[in-house]
Formats: structure tokens, sequence, C-alpha cells
């Protein structure tokens, strides 16, 4: 099964490493988690940061960030 990986926005910090991004490809909010390299490499995401989001063709609404945006 294939992903698709998406541009979105940071809107929103949520507890426990989860964001709220927008899509404009989607025109929706989804919730986003990120990804493990990011985690161990401390990248840090904050409100307004361009992402890349990976998110499953089966529930549009929930993905994971896997890339940070310059």
């Amino acid at each position: 099964m294939k992903n698709y990986i998406l541009t979105g926005e940071v809107k929103k910090n949520l507890p426990n490493a989860t964001f709220l991004v927008f899509s404009k490809e989607l025109n929706k909010k989804i919730l986003c988690y990120i990804s493990g390299k990011m985690r161990i490499n401390y990248i840090r995401i904050m409100p307004g940061d361009v992402v890349k989001v990976e998110v499953n063709k089966i529930s549009p609404n929930k993905g994971r960030i896997i890339y940070r945006l310059k």
C-alpha cells in the first residue's frame, strides 16, 4: 500500500510531540506525529514551519512528519 507525501504548515503544537498541520493540497487539518529519525536528531518544529507529511490512503486525517523544509 502506497502513502501520500504532502506539504503543509504547522498550525499548533500539541502534547506528546503531536502537531496540527494544515495541508493546502487536501484543504484540511491533519493530526501528525514526528518520525523516529527526527526525534533522535532533536529536530525542533515550531508553529509556522513548512513540513513534509506522510499520509495513509485509508485515514487521510492522521499522518507522520518526515521532513522540515527550510
